[in-house]
């Protein structure tokens, strides 16, 4: 498959990495020569340095040949006139970035009038993530999601003190056909391995048959009451999502932003929702107005340092629900001890949702994202996935937080182990972490003998 990726900034980045781990045949355009520069440094990509706005540059790109265009530069409307004119030009679909909120109510005309096959925002996408956490609890259709065959559940290890303390492989006997897939902790989803202890305050998602899942669901008790007051710390695009989503379900939402012309423009278009022109980080400014009172904090802030600062004093306050935007990834093992429920990356979630609708349904069967980190998927192992077939588990070089959480074989369900071999034909229950998509897709790959 030929694909255009329109635009070299940092989700043009993510996302070319992304789709090169698939096999795809990749090129990437800008009209910045160093952008290019550094993504040929870092990976091995056809570039061409135009500027993609124009059709003569799009037809000597022949532009038609191209199977997906996807126009991720940092303006919405360039986005939408390059999907529009690769289209006409022949390209088979087109993919563009849209971030502006006055465009959200406009996706299905903008998509028909510019003919765009699939409009990506990443800011509403971190605002939905953000949403299901603190509405909808995050609990994976209250506890239990079901594939057809296996059944997934998040559940609170305190529920099961006998495990505390222990590693995964030595509570694995006792688990029986259930195994533990995932672990969220301090904000940040961990892949398991069998050395990993469980600790108080852990949530884990439990993976097996449907049978040996729902025992666990018919304990399953309503621990979290609804949620009714949020303060959000910055007024950016995803704040603003965030407030319309939550003042659909009744909550009190309270926005902190220290711009006031964007305040003005907050308090014009988000008639349910307390705008506060302010200072963020100013301890005064919060406790006059309640922090202490909320039932969640949520920082979205455009820096990172400022999120996890903000989010640390929430955690210190005894909010139960912190949540923080963080881009960068070489924070991790910090928002692990900083108490935060759930770190979100934003370009993580949107490569995320962009290379599903390119792959379509033809090898990813489902895929469930889970507190914007992470996602099971389930794919079916074809003849050609060379780095996977035919060989021991324990063969096999697994890259970093990537998993084979369960395989569907006909009627049976297993619970991989190292001599478990995968067969063609089997379907795959896969979970990674969205930030090591590209080194799970690259397994999985298809190659020529």
């Amino acid at each position: 498959m030929k694909i255009a990726v329109i635009g070299a900034g940092k989700l043009g980045m993510a996302l070319t990495t992304a789709l090169l781990g698939c096999g795809y045949d990749i090129t990437l355009v800008d009209k910045e020569a160093s952008l290019l520069q550094k993504a040929e440094n870092a990976m091995d990509v056809l570039t061409v340095q135009t500027n993609a706005k124009s059709p003569d540059a799009l037809k000597r790109m022949n532009i038609g040949e191209y199977d997906f265009v996807i126009s991720v530069a940092n303006e919405d409307e360039k986005n939408l006139v390059i999907a529009k004119a690769a289209k006409q030009l022949g390209a088979k679909k087109a993919i563009a970035r849209v971030r502006d909120p006055e465009y959200v109510h406009q996706r299905d005309f903008l998509q028909n009038a510019f003919d765009v096959d699939f409009i990506v925002n990443p800011d509403r996408a971190m605002a939905y993530e953000i949403n299901r956490y603190l509405v909808q609890r995050y609990d994976l259709n209250n506890g239990y999601f079901n594939t057809g065959a296996v059944s997934i559940i998040q559940w609170e290890a305190d529920n099961l003190p006998s495990i505390l303390g222990k590693t995964v492989s030595e509570i694995a006997e006792s688990l029986g056909d259930v195994l533990i897939v995932a672990v969220s902790r301090g904000g940040k989803i961990i892949v398991p391995n069998g050395q990993t202890v469980l600790h108080s305050g852990d949530t884990i998602y439990l993976l097996g048959r449907d049978d040996a899942i729902r025992q666990y669901t018919d304990k399953r008790k309503n621990e979290k009451a609804r949620i009714e007051k949020v303060m959000i710390a910055g007024g950016g695009k995803t704040a603003f999502y965030l407030a319309e989503l939550l003042a659909d379900h009744g909550v009190f939402v309270k926005i902190i932003e220290i711009d006031r012309k964007r305040c003005e423009y907050l308090a014009s278009h988000l008639g349910r929702t307390m705008i506060l022109c302010g200072d963020a980080t100013d301890v005064a400014l919060l406790e006059q107005e309640d922090i202490d009172e909320m039932d969640a904090f949520v920082s979205l802030t455009n820096f990172d340092e400022e999120n996890l600062l903000l989010a640390l004093q929430a955690y210190q306050r005894n909010i139960k629900d912190v949540i923080a935007k963080v881009s960068r990834k070489s924070y991790g093992n910090l928002i692990e001890q900083m108490g935060i429920s759930v770190a979100l990356n934003p370009t993580d979630i949107t490569v995320a949702q962009i290379l599903r609708f390119v792959q379509g349904r033809r090898r990813v069967i489902f895929s469930k994202v889970i507190q914007g980190q992470a996602e099971f998927i389930e794919i079916v192992a074809e003849t050609g996935m060379n780095a996977v077939l035919n060989r021991p588990l324990k063969d096999i070089t697994f890259p970093p937080d990537v998993l084979l959480a369960g395989i569907l074989r006909g009627n049976d369900v297993l619970i991989p182990h190292g001599n478990t071999v995968i067969y063609p034909g089997d379907h795959l229950i896969v979970f990674c972490l969205l930030s090591q998509i590209a080194e799970m897709e690259e397994l999985f790959q298809k190659k020529e003998n």
